[in-house]
């Protein structure tokens, strides 16, 4: 598909919304679309995107994200799409996003997490009948996100806001579970499934990129 002569490769999925993001390797736009959503939606969807398109295809170079990094913004423009370390029980990195971080970098992540953070907040924490007492953004070499339960504190990594926001999601909504359930036991794994029951195909997907390493 061609919109406003930006090719855009379409992929249909049993999804409820759009989403769009810029491959790192090759520059093509991207977009994940429902399948009962028409042509004309896409197009549409691209179009109200297209000063986002532009602004971060600008900032790529050959078509290729710094260090390889993915950007992406979803049916409302937000970019972000778990916790724990990469092969352990938790989530692991989809999208690419190993290389330097230099300053641009990091301030592309953090104001992509921050753009997201209070909408999720809010339907989560009314969701879950829990709310973190503070979430802090930092690289993290081994882990995309803890909880300190006994505090409410949330770290999440910064890696996660050049990522799909689902990624995002995800590891926040694992986080604040944590906040009810301390373990990864039985009660954790009811809530996870109650709150996002594709949260194991989820965390199959992210597992199957490239990740930090370490244990949990």
């Amino acid at each position: 598909m061609t919109v406003d002569g930006v090719r855009v490769s379409v992929t249909r999925k049993r999804i409820r919304g759009l989403y769009l993001r810029i491959n790192p390797l090759t520059g093509m736009v991207e977009v994940s679309a429902p399948t009962i959503a028409t042509d004309w939606q896409i197009q549409a969807f691209v179009r109200d995107k297209m000063d986002w398109i532009q602004r971060h295809r600008g900032l790529t170079s050959g078509g290729r994200g710094e260090g390889g990094g993915t950007d992406a913004a979803d049916a409302d423009g937000r970019k972000s799409g778990s916790a724990g370390s990469a092969g352990s029980g938790a989530a692991g990195a989809g999208p690419v996003v190993g290389g330097e971080w230099d300053d641009e970098r990091r301030r592309r992540a953090r104001a992509a997490i921050e753009a997201a953070l209070p909408d999720l907040l809010e339907r989560w924490s009314a969701i879950i009948g829990r709310s973190p007492t503070q979430v802090t953004l930092r690289l993290m070499t081994t882990r995309w996100g803890s909880c300190t339960p006994r505090t409410g504190r949330i770290r999440l990594n910064l890696m996660l806001g050049l990522m799909e926001p689902r990624f995002l999601e995800y590891v926040l909504v694992h986080e604040m579970t944590h906040l009810r359930a301390a373990n990864h036991g039985p009660e954790f794994t009811r809530l996870m499934d109650g709150y996002l029951p594709q949260w194991r195909a989820i965390r199959a997907e992210l597992n199957g990129g490239v990740r930090p390493s370490g244990r949990e």
